[in-house]
């Protein structure tokens, strides 16, 4: 498995809404601070995206896509000028049919999901992000546009399994946003997402991917990247954010607490699997990069919850 399914396996992203979301002209709304990530990519129409904390607004086009992987509140709007309106008064008032969102009245209509992530690591993936990714190049938007159209068909011609297979088309959209930020290599930003874009850090991150529990030596690691030992390591080190050795550590507890929290597996088991002979050695380790001990994170895990009122509104046509 690639290292990018390795991590969005791990992190187990769950869609809790995923469809379509349509506004009329005049329309500024706002968006409270949410857990996970929002992808949509804009199937009509343009409009404004103003995230907290993000001093410029994001002018978004048909056929742009943004994710926004750090939960702040943010704003779509048609004017700069309009006080925003809370997001639950719209989503009341939107017609349950795409024609009818799209037909009547509707100067934009975006579609795509809100995902949550499994266990307390989703910052594996979303520490690493900017707190908005605008893809709008066109030989990008060319890639995500089979995702975008499928989708916005199986909205407007609801069949069986509609839902589902716009989940599945949803989390379709996030791994091909995601690999494009995979493509613009370390220029993006620092993190492992990044660093594969490079061939050689890609192939010794992929290398501890494929095999975790190998007792990986700097060396090997460096063989394979096809650089000196000491060029590698500083190499890694300014595309990745870590060394070698504390990124190859980190991925192996994260997968021992995946294992751990879905397993029955006694701690010796998992110890092996993550590539350490000595229980002793393992617990040390995992309680370093985790924070608790193997027995204390299997019985500790919580599930992703959502407010009450975000529940309700995770509907096939919701934002």
């Amino acid at each position: 498995m690639d290292p990018l399914s390795d991590v969005l396996s791990l992190l187990k992203p769950r869609s809790y809404a995923a469809g379509g979301f349509g506004a009329g002209a005049g329309v500024s709304i706002q968006f409270p601070r949410h857990a996970g990530i929002k992808c949509y990519a804009i199937v009509s129409g343009q409009c404004w995206l103003c995230v907290e904390g993000v001093a410029e607004p994001v002018r978004l086009a048909m056929g742009d896509c943004f994710l926004l992987p750090s939960g702040r509140p943010f704003v779509l709007t048609s004017d700069l000028a309009l006080p925003p309106v809370d997001y639950r008064t719209v989503l009341r008032s939107q017609p349950r049919s795409v024609n009818a969102s799209v037909d009547d009245g509707a100067d934009r209509f975006m579609v795509g999901g809100h995902f949550a992530f499994a266990g307390e690591h989703a910052g594996f993936l979303l520490g690493m992000l900017p707190p908005i990714v605008h893809i709008r190049k066109e030989a990008d938007k060319a890639v995500l546009r089979w995702s975008v159209e499928r989708m916005t068909q199986e909205l407007r011609e609801p069949q069986p399994g509609g839902f589902l297979v716009v989940q599945h088309l949803a989390q379709m959209l996030l791994v091909q946003a995601l690999r494009v930020c995979l493509a613009e290599g370390p220029k993006g930003g620092v993190g492992w997402l990044f660093a594969l874009a490079d061939k050689h850090m890609g192939a010794a991150i992929t290398a501890m991917h494929e095999n975790p529990a190998h007792r990986w030596t700097l060396q090997e690691l460096a063989e394979r990247a096809g650089m000196s030992r000491s060029t590698f390591a500083l190499r890694f080190k300014d595309a990745v954010g870590s060394a070698p050795l504390e990124y190859l550590t980190r991925w192996r507890m994260l997968r021992a607490g995946d294992q751990l929290a879905g397993s029955n597996d006694p701690i010796g088991v998992v110890a092996l699997s993550a590539g350490y002979e000595s229980e002793s050695a393992f617990s040390t380790a995992f309680k370093r990069v985790m924070g608790c001990s193997p027995r204390q994170y299997g019985r500790s895990q919580p599930q992703p919850t959502w407010p009450a009122d975000e529940l309700e509104s995770a509907q096939p046509m919701a934002a």
